[in-house]
């Protein structure tokens, strides 16, 4: 359950935001949405494969482990990688809409009220003695920003991917040292026999807009793969 509202200085003056990364805060997922503008930061710890949405969205994800609620970059040291996706970040804070004078949508911050995080006896301030904003939640709204503006760099990325039919599902078998096995089904990842045929001007064109090297990223993370099952392996 959640509970989403809009955030302000005055209901929300005391709150406070547990920030450490546990599974008992939320952080046991499989995997979280990222974006195109991460990649260059992402690719150096996860492997980046796509999944569709109950909308039939396509997302892109960083893969974090192989079953359910798996998250094998979570330790008791808390989360071991290089870099953390901003959807991990800047939770428990999302992206919601207000109207305003003149009945048009606006982005506001919003808060999960029921998550883990939240509370109002220990953890970071939102918002300062006085009413002023914290530098934490000045910094999970420049993380919120950059999510929401990136929205049609992310559309073209997708649709220009999926205009040149570059994705493809793929089932993924591994089996650990112990002899027992995973199954990830249901993700895509880019096709790179289909991108080798590319001819010149379609090459060209991905090149120019920036997005042939986001593609190189993808199929690169793949290399990730290996370290992650080694971490599979370390736990059984």
């Amino acid at each position: 359950m959640s509970n989403h509202q809009i955030l302000n200085n005055i209901e929300h003056k005391d709150l406070k935001i547990n920030t450490e990364k546990s599974a008992q805060l939320g952080n046991a997922q499989t995997y979280s949405i990222v974006f195109p503008f991460e990649f260059k930061h992402v690719q150096a710890d996860y492997p980046i494969f796509f999944l569709k949405d109950d909308a039939d969205k396509i997302n892109a994800v960083a893969l974090f482990g192989f079953e359910q609620n798996e998250n094998l970059y979570l330790t008791e040291q808390g989360w071991q990688a290089s870099y953390i996706p901003l959807m991990v970040e800047r939770e428990p804070f999302l992206i919601g809409y207000q109207n305003n004078e003149n009945n048009e949508p606006q982005p506001v911050i919003h808060v999960d009220m029921d998550s883990p995080r939240v509370n109002s006896e220990s953890g970071v301030e939102v918002f300062l003695p006085h009413g002023g904003n914290s530098e934490y939640i000045n910094r999970i709204s420049t993380i919120l920003k950059t999510i929401h503006d990136s929205e049609a760099t992310t559309k073209l990325f997708v649709d220009s991917v999926a205009e040149l039919d570059l994705f493809e599902s793929f089932n993924l078998d591994i089996q650990l040292n112990n002899g027992t096995k995973n199954r990830l089904t249901g993700f895509h990842t880019i096709n790179e026999d289909k991108l080798a045929k590319l001819n010149g001007e379609q090459l060209e064109k991905l090149n120019r807009s920036g997005l042939l090297h986001l593609i190189y990223m993808v199929i690169a993370s793949h290399a990730n793969l290996t370290a992650l099952i080694t971490k599979k392996d370390n736990l059984v």
